[in-house]
């Protein structure tokens, strides 16, 4: 089940958050997004986290983020990837490295505010409790090419998969950690997030949907729009299809727990 809902007066300030970011040749972006969250997410929660997930980087961006981890001992974590194993390869590690019991993602690229994190906290807090509550891009604030993209993915994901969400690949999302718990996912790419969704509302578990702001990347480089990446994810879009197709509890059975011990 999926619902959508227009963002509450006030973000809910929850007990324990985990917040992880992928991070690939970000160094422009990796200092000033954990200063953000540094100051934002005392005001969203009482004990927090944050985790940077460096992407296999060819910059800085791994060492200032250990730096930042040695400023911050106690709030600060860093996961290094070598080599790069891809954006869903990210998210993996920081889901299997968050220790609390709600977990919440954005890019390490700083087109998400870490404070937009509390319109999710106050959906998830609504009446209704949903299991998942994932954002969507109220103003897309990207190249034609991958809004025209994202839009032909999201027909092929509600009508192929029943996924009916505003908008899959929002990287500023929010779960409940019992949400995840038994869930599988085989993709490593950008395919990840559909999956993971996918294999969520197949398990039962109820995702809503909440609009958030979107700001202009201001240094790096996206690579979301490379054909390598789209060729990947269309492969790992139709092996998900067809297995479900042929056995569904076998197609739920594939892929790693997407939970750390």
């Amino acid at each position: 089940m999926t619902t959508a809902d227009a963002a509450p007066a006030a973000p809910a300030r929850v007990p324990r958050l985990s917040y992880f970011f992928p991070a690939h040749n970000e160094e422009a972006n990796i200092e000033a997004l954990v200063a953000e969250a540094l100051e934002t997410l005392p005001t969203l929660a009482e004990t927090f986290e944050i985790i940077a997930v460096d992407d296999g980087s060819k910059d800085r961006t791994g060492a200032i983020a250990d730096r930042l981890a040695a400023e911050h001992p106690d709030i600060v974590r860093v996961v290094h990837h070598h080599p790069n194993r891809g954006y869903g390869g990210a998210l993996r590690s920081g889901f299997e490295t968050a220790r609390y019991e709600l977990l919440a993602f954005t890019d390490g690229d700083r087109q998400f505010r870490v404070a937009d994190v509390g319109r999710l906290t106050a959906r998830m807090a609504g009446p209704d409790r949903p299991d998942v509550v994932v954002g969507y891009r109220i103003r897309r604030a990207d190249p034609f090419v991958r809004i025209a993209y994202a839009r032909t993915y999201k027909v092929a994901n509600r009508l192929l998969f029943g996924l009916r969400v505003t908008d899959v690949d929002c990287a500023c999302k929010l779960f409940r950690r019992e949400a995840l718990e038994g869930v599988r996912v085989e993709s490593g790419g950008a395919f990840f997030s559909a999956e993971l969704l996918t294999k969520i509302r197949t398990a039962g578990r109820s995702i809503a949907e909440v609009g958030v702001p979107h700001y202009p990347r201001t240094a790096g480089s996206p690579t979301g729009a490379k054909p390598s990446v789209i060729g990947r994810a269309v492969r790992d879009f139709w092996l998900l299809r067809l297995r479900l197709w042929a056995n569904r509890e076998a197609a739920m059975r594939r892929g790693r727990p997407i939970l750390g011990r």
